[in-house]
C-alpha cells in the first residue's frame, strides 16, 4: 500500500498505526505528548531535539521511543536514515526551518500535534458513541482568556468541557483523557494553524464553532510576511459546521469568514461593543446581550450579564468585554443558557499578568499586563488606562511599533523604555509622539530592570495616576517569560512600597 493511501486511512484511534515511521521534532510538552501517543498506537517513532527537559529524556526510554539529541540547524543524518513517512513538528519549527524545508522537498507528510489529535479523537467517546465536539479559538490577542472563559461557560451550562491546545495542555492529552469530554475548547496559535493549513483531506478538522478574535501583525519572522500570518489565522474557520464567530470591529476577521470554506448551514455571528444586529452579540444600555441565538432575535435580545457586574469582577476593560462576548457566542452556539453564562461570569477571574492591578498605594495604581507581548495587545491596555506611565519595550519580533505609538502612545503620561530594542521604541516616540517624556532603563541592568523601572515611574506619575506594564514586545531578551517579567515587576512594586515611597522618587533620571 502506498504511503498516501495508508495515511488517508489513519483517521481513528482504532486504525492500524503499527509500524508507521514517524519523526517527532522537538521535545517539549507537545513533543512528548506526540511521542507518547504514537508509542501507544504502535508506531515506529524517533524524537529529534536540540535539548530536552530531564523528565522527558528519562521517560522516553520507558515508553520505548529513542531520542536523538542533535543540532537541527541542518538535516541530521539520523533523520535521513530513519526515512520517516510522517514528520510531526512542535509549533516552534517555522516554515523556513531546514528540517521543515527538507520534509516538504521530499514530499513527506508534515503534521502538527493538532492534526494527530483530530485523527484519533474517537479514543474516548460520549454516551452516543461520538467523539467530543471541538470549538476552535485563535486571534492575535485574547486567545487564552477566551479559551478559559468558553470552557467555564460550557461547564456552568452542564457540559463536560476542557480547555487545551496552545493554552498549555496538549490536545492529545485531552483526547486521551479516560474521563472523556463533551467539548474540547482548543486554543490555536498561528504556528499550529499553519500546520493545519497543510492537512490533507483525511486530516482536516471539522469544528463545531470557531472564532478569530482579532488580527494584527505578530510573529512575522516566523511566518515570513503579514499575509502569511493572516492566511494561517484564517484556517480556524475552515469546515466550521455551526457558528463562525468574528469581531465586527476588526474587518480582517469578517473577511476571513466571508472567504472561508464552511459546511452549509454554518452561520456568521458578530460581536462588538456596540448595539448588536439580529445575528450579533453586543451591548445595549450597559447590558451584554445575545441577538444571534434567540428565537425572537429580530425584535428582542437575551440578557447575558451587565457591565456593572463585570466591573465588580475586574472584567470591564474593553478588550476583556470583547473576549466575554466571543466566549458567550461560542457557548450559546452549544445551547448554554443565558443564566449559566451570567453565573459563570460572576465566578471567573483573569489569570495573572493580564491587565492585573497588583497594587494601589500612595495614589498610584500599578497594573501588570506583561501578557501584552505585541502592539495590538498593548493598545488595548493603553485605551483601558489613558494617561498612564507606560512601561514598554523588549523583543519586538520583527514588528514595527511606530503605528502603536502614533495611534495611542501620545496618550501616555510618560514612557519608560526597557529591552534590547530600545532604540526602535525611542525613535518611534520622537517621530510620532515627541511630547511624551521618555526614560530609558539600560539593558545592562538585567537583574534590576524592574526595580529601576518602578523607581523611575514612581518619580514621574501624577497623583492618582497609573503605571502600566504593557510592553508590546516579547520578554525573552531580558526575562525567561512574560510571566517572569510580570512577576519581577510586581516584586519591585512591593519592595518600593515596603521601603516607603516618599524616599524613593527623588532619583529619577532626566528624560532622554
Amino acid at each position: 500500500m502506498s504511503t498516501d493511501r495508508r495515511l488517508d486511512g489513519l483517521t481513528s484511534w482504532h486504525a492500524d498505526w503499527r509500524g508507521l515511521r514517524v519523526a517527532v521534532l522537538g521535545l517539549s510538552v507537545t513533543g512528548f505528548s506526540v511521542a507518547d501517543t504514537l508509542a501507544e498506537l504502535g508506531a515506529d517513532v524517533i524524537v529529534l531535539s536540540e535539548s530536552a527537559a530531564e523528565e522527558y529524556e528519562r521517560l522516553l526510554p520507558v515508553i520505548g521511543v529513542p531520542l536523538e539529541l542533535t543540532p537541527l540547524s541542518s538535516v541530521p543524518a539520523a533523520l535521513v536514515d530513519f526515512a520517516p513517512e510522517v514528520v510531526i513538528a512542535s509549533p516552534g519549527f517555522a516554515p523556513s526551518h531546514p528540517v521543515i524545508r527538507w520534509a516538504l522537498e521530499h514530499d513527506i507528510a508534515l503534521w502538527g500535534d493538532v492534526e494527530l489529535a483530530w485523527r484519533i479523537r474517537d479514543k474516548v467517546v460520549r454516551a452516543d458513541g461520538t467523539p467530543a465536539e471541538w470549538v476552535l479559538i485563535t486571534g492575535t490577542n485574547g486567545k487564552t482568556t477566551t479559551t478559559q472563559l468558553t470552557a467555564s461557560l460550557l461547564v456552568e451550562g452542564g457540559l463536560r468541557a476542557a480547555p487545551c491546545g496552545n493554552i498549555g495542555i496538549p490536545v492529545l492529552d485531552a483526547v486521551r483523557d479516560p474521563g472523556g469530554f463533551d467539548v474540547l475548547v482548543v486554543e490555536l496559535s498561528s504556528h499550529q494553524l499553519w500546520y493545519l493549513g497543510r492537512s490533507s483531506a483525511a486530516g482536516e478538522l471539522f469544528p463545531y464553532s470557531s472564532v478569530c478574535l482579532n488580527l494584527a501583525d505578530d510573529h512575522l519572522v516566523w511566518h515570513g510576511s503579514a499575509q502569511a500570518y493572516r492566511d494561517a489565522k484564517a484556517v480556524v474557520y475552515r469546515n466550521t459546521r455551526v457558528a463562525c464567530v468574528y469581531n465586527k470591529a476588526d474587518e480582517a476577521t469578517r473577511r476571513m469568514v466571508e472567504d472561508a470554506d464552511v459546511i452549509e448551514g454554518a452561520r456568521a455571528v458578530g460581536f462588538d461593543l456596540g448595539v448588536p444586529g439580529p445575528s450579533d452579540l453586543g451591548i445595549v444600555e450597559g447590558l451584554l446581550v445575545d441577538r444571534a441565538f434567540h428565537g425572537d432575535r429580530a425584535r428582542s435580545a437575551l440578557e447575558l450579564t451587565t457591565m456593572a457586574d463585570l466591573e465588580s469582577a475586574g472584567l470591564s476593560a474593553p478588550h476583556i468585554v470583547q473576549n466575554i462576548l466571543a466566549a458567550s457566542a461560542l457557548a450559546r452556539s452549544l445551547d448554554v443558557a443565558p443564566e449559566a453564562i451570567q453565573s459563570a461570569l460572576q465566578k471567573f477571574r483573569l489569570d495573572a499578568h493580564r491587565i492585573q492591578v497588583i497594587a494601589r498605594h500612595a495614589g498610584i495604581t500599578w497594573v501588570d499586563d506583561s501578557k501584552a507581548t505585541n502592539p495590538h495587545a498593548a493598545a488595548s491596555s493603553l485605551r483601558a488606562y489613558p494617561g498612564a506611565v507606560w512601561v514598554v519595550g523588549g523583543d519586538l519580533k520583527g514588528v514595527d511599533i511606530a503605528d502603536l505609538v502614533a495611534d495611542v502612545g501620545s496618550t501616555a503620561r510618560a514612557a519608560v523604555v526597557i529591552g534590547v530594542e530600545r532604540a526602535a521604541v525611542v525613535t518611534a516616540f520622537r517621530r510620532h509622539a515627541p511630547a511624551v517624556p521618555l526614560f530609558e532603563v539600560d539593558a545592562g541592568e538585567t537583574g534590576l530592570v524592574m526595580n529601576r523601572v518602578v523607581e523611575i515611574a514612581a518619580g514621574i506619575v501624577d497623583d492618582e495616576g497609573t503605571v502600566l506594564l504593557a510592553p508590546a514586545a516579547a520578554s525573552f531578551d531580558q526575562f525567561t517569560s512574560y510571566a517572569d517579567r510580570g512577576r519581577r515587576f510586581a516584586e519591585a512594586v512591593r519592595e518600593w512600597i515596603d521601603r516607603g515611597s516618599a524616599d524613593d522618587t527623588a532619583g529619577s533620571p532626566p528624560a532622554v
